[in-house]
């Protein structure tokens, strides 16, 4: 199943966004019987195909030629089928009809969500193989194939997902991101922002009539005001990162079991050390591999990235992006970024003359680790000062990869 996911306003046509292609050129002979349609039917697992709602003039004309007894039972069990693979098509957040992450269940613990959510993959799984073999005995018993096929299908050829702990939670952490930057929001299902006016949508006045009416939807976990989120080693901004991670599990859960969430979460991303540690550690190296493999390398985050020492970064949503976008990061962040490296290298100096040779050991290598960071984020300000004097515009209809080129030089390699 195609998980791809649109990057530019021209839509295509929606009812057909659920069909794979076939070609019809064998099926269509007039020269063909009904059996070797059905044989071509059987062999390629098309059983289902000739019921379903969009059906196109060709797949009508087969299925007049089949002579199906039982056409209604067939496209009963078809229909459910199809609900059944939209449901978990639509759980991920690639999916046009993407209305909200999985485990947003109504329960004071993640865990406990994410039990609710195996559970409702696993009944889905179930019957859509219970669903598929019906449909085979039905088909095999109609064109006399007991000799040739069995109604069995095996667990690798079924199609929905089960759930997977390791991937729902990455899931969860990039719907989390979506809603710091106003993708996403807690309170309404759906698509919140995808282009247009952001000032509109989400000031004061976007309840009243004749504005977009959306700024209600954020009241729960408000969207990051300058649509730039710092990613750092330590939480040195308000909007780190991690900080707004943990913010959003406190918010969506509760503050009771907070620390039992972010140790679940932890444990599912791998890592050692404290959670917050190891969720620190996901987003530093691998939350933006992850974006880009989700969005088939066609991001929809971006990350500014200094280089491999994690001099800065910071991730900033492309919808969002503004002409002066790079000049706040520039002189909000970068900046700020700078002072706090020499305000700490020179703490770290005075300390170092005034302890023994063991610690000076340790804190002798922390200064040389900061002084990298230091010297790495000093070049990087020099290519973003270029690109932020000339406040540059972007087109989103001319796609992601195209508008990614542009800032190449600051940004993230994609891999």
């Amino acid at each position: 199943m195609d998980h791809s996911y649109p990057y530019i306003a021209s839509l295509t046509r929606e009812p057909f966004l659920f069909y794979e292609m076939r070609s019809t050129a064998k099926l269509m002979s007039e020269r063909l019987s009904d059996e070797a349609i059905v044989t071509e039917i059987v062999e390629q697992n098309l059983f289902q195909y000739p019921t379903e709602k969009s059906i196109t003039r060709m797949a009508k004309a087969c299925m007049k030629r089949l002579h199906v007894k039982q056409q209604d039972d067939v496209e009963n069990i078809v229909n459910k089928c199809i609900d059944m693979s939209k449901q978990d098509w639509d759980s991920f957040e690639t999916s046009w009809g993407f209305q909200h992450h999985p485990l947003l269940g109504k329960v004071p613990t993640i865990a406990k969500a994410f039990t609710q959510w195996q559970n409702e993959c696993d009944t889905r799984f179930n019957q859509l193989k219970a669903n598929e073999e019906e449909l085979n005995r039905i088909f095999i018993d109609i064109y006399g194939l007991q000799e040739e096929l069995t109604p069995e299908v095996e667990d690798k050829d079924i199609t929905v997902r089960k759930a997977d702990l390791g991937r729902d939670i990455r899931s969860f952490i990039s719907y989390a991101v979506g809603c710091m930057f106003g993708r996403y929001f807690l309170d309404v299902d759906g698509l919140a922002y995808a282009g247009g006016e952001w000032d509109k949508v989400n000031s004061s006045e976007a309840g009243r009539e004749g504005t977009l009416g959306c700024a209600s939807k954020y009241a729960s976990f408000p969207a990051d005001k300058d649509n730039i989120i710092p990613i750092c080693d330590d939480e040195y901004f308000e909007d780190d990162i991690v900080g707004l991670f943990v913010k959003f599990v406190k918010t969506v859960y509760g503050a009771e079991t907070l620390d039992e969430n972010l140790k679940f979460i932890a444990d599912a991303v791998g890592g050692k050390g404290q959670p917050k540690d190891v969720i620190r550690n996901y987003f530093l190296n691998n939350f933006y591999a992850d974006h880009c493999k989700i969005y088939q390398k066609r991001p929809i985050y971006w990350l500014f990235d200094s280089g491999k020492k994690n001099g800065f970064k910071a991730l900033i949503y492309m919808h969002r992006y503004q002409p002066d976008t790079i000049a706040r990061i520039r002189t909000d962040y970068v900046h700020e970024q700078q002072a706090r490296y020499r305000t700490a290298i020179a703490d770290l100096e005075q300390r170092i003359a005034n302890v023994s040779t063991g610690e000076r050991v340790k804190l002798n290598k922390k200064l040389t680790a900061l002084q990298a960071q230091d010297a790495e984020i000093r070049t990087y300000e020099e290519k973003i000062h270029h690109l932020a004097d000339q406040m540059i515009s972007i087109d989103l209809d001319d796609g992601v990869k195209k508008n990614y080129a542009i800032f190449q030089d600051v940004l993230a390699k994609i891999k």
